[in-house]
């Protein structure tokens, strides 16, 4: 087997909710299995293998498949990097049950590749129960678009002093619409929404914690507003702008990932 076929580290640390959308949005396969059988394979057989570490040649029977567009046979084979114990040895796997993200392998029936660091996951009721709606998600017909950047920004004025609307336009792969709106009057907290259709909703609301429209934002929009977005002509306008963009990143909060 070739050692490049899959290389990750499974977690030392709770997987956060930004971790599994990673690995399951990066793996055509999601399956359960239950170890049957580990070899260790030699230092100089695993090339970038990181100091501390081990790799493992995995036969795992499969006991389920939780999402998948390729066959999967009742065994897969696959490669994984493991930290070594304290006394320097690999841990023993064997029959013990896994998560696995990961892709198949063209031409190799029964192998796969996991998907990165942290794809082989200890299974447990409660991480699958965790998975599986993400996994859902991720193929459902209203499922929100991948968010790469913001496109164009503008803020307007309102009637009232200290009344004013923003308009965030964000990039998306496949150019899904997705825009935000922030609307602040006078005597009130700012308030925001976003909408993931072509109307700009000025009744939207945040995205909830936790959920593939608040990672597709909090995970990957840049923390200020980039300047060439901002469209607002005037210096306070390009402000507000850019003080609503900040605001909007600080109610979605960080997104902490413990994956290497």
């Amino acid at each position: 087997m070739n050692t490049a076929i899959a290389q990750a580290a499974p977690n030392a640390r709770e997987s956060t909710y930004a971790d599994l959308v990673d690995l399951a949005d990066a793996a055509n396969l999601v399956l359960r299995v239950e170890i049957r059988k580990q070899a260790e394979v030699k230092a100089e057989r695993a090339p970038g293998l990181s100091p501390g570490m081990a790799r493992l040649y995995i036969e795992a029977d499969t006991l389920a498949l939780l999402t998948g567009n390729s066959p999967v046979g009742e065994s897969v084979k696959y490669l994984v990097d493991v930290p070594l114990d304290a006394k320097g040895r690999a841990p023993k796997l064997k029959k013990q049950e896994m998560l696995l993200f990961a892709k198949a392998v063209p031409g190799r029936p029964g192998e796969i590749q996991l998907v990165g660091q942290g794809a082989q996951i200890r299974w447990t009721p409660e991480m699958e129960a965790r998975v599986r709606p993400i996994l859902s998600g991720l193929v459902a017909p209203d499922a929100p678009p991948v968010v790469t950047g913001v496109r164009d920004a503008l803020s307007v004025e309102g009637n009232l002093v200290g009344e004013s609307e923003t308009q965030l336009f964000l990039s998306t792969r496949g150019d899904g619409p997705v825009s935000v709106t922030v609307i602040r009057r006078p005597g009130q907290q700012p308030t925001w929404g976003v909408s993931f259709s072509e109307i700009v909703d000025q009744s939207a609301v945040p995205p909830q914690p936790e959920t593939l429209e608040w990672y597709r934002l909090a995970c990957f929009l840049p923390e200020e507003l980039p300047g060439e977005a901002n469209l607002s002509r005037d210096a306070g306008s390009r402000a507000q702008a850019a003080a609503d963009y900040r605001f909007m990143m600080s109610q979605l909060g960080p997104c902490p990932r413990n994956r290497l």
